[in-house]
């Protein structure tokens, strides 16, 4: 019995550079925001939104770490993640854009959507190991993280 695996490194997320201006905007609408909670007596808000602005726009602007992916006959491992067959409803894999990507439906309510950066290697083989596996259907990535991406975030 042959082991199909296919294994290789892609960054965690796709980063864009930040410019001043690109951190002026988070400032001023952080500092609106705040000022519209304090007028209307929601301090803890306030707050709340201070230190949100302040911890997104630092994992913003921190490189991707390069992760190691590797799919086998008995799941997905992203980085040290492991992700059964058995966990994962199905896959797409989108090859319509600049960087190929795996998405990766997962039983899991909290964490529905798993994207994968395929680098270094074909999709259409990650495609055909993951096809023994799991079904293949048509996933598009979550609005969030679409929200994010357009944000630079």
């Amino acid at each position: 019995m042959t082991t199909e695996k296919l294994t290789w490194q892609a960054p965690e997320y796709l980063y864009r550079q930040k410019t001043a201006d690109w951190y002026w905007i988070v400032a001023i609408v952080t500092i609106s925001i705040s000022l519209i909670a304090i007028i209307l007596n929601n301090i803890i808000f306030a707050i709340l939104i201070i230190v949100s602005s302040f911890t997104l726009s630092l994992f913003a602007s921190r490189h991707p770490k390069i992760i190691n992916v590797e799919v086998d006959e008995n799941g997905v491992t992203v980085d040290k993640t492991r992700y059964s067959y058995a966990n994962l409803d199905s896959f797409w894999v989108e090859t319509g854009q600049a960087h190929p990507k795996v998405l990766l439906k997962s039983k899991k309510i909290l964490m529905p959507y798993i994207v994968i950066l395929i680098n270094d290697i074909e999709p259409e083989e990650v495609k055909l190991i993951l096809f023994k596996h799991l079904q293949e259907e048509e996933h598009t990535e979550p609005l969030l993280e679409k929200f994010l991406i357009y944000f630079g975030f």
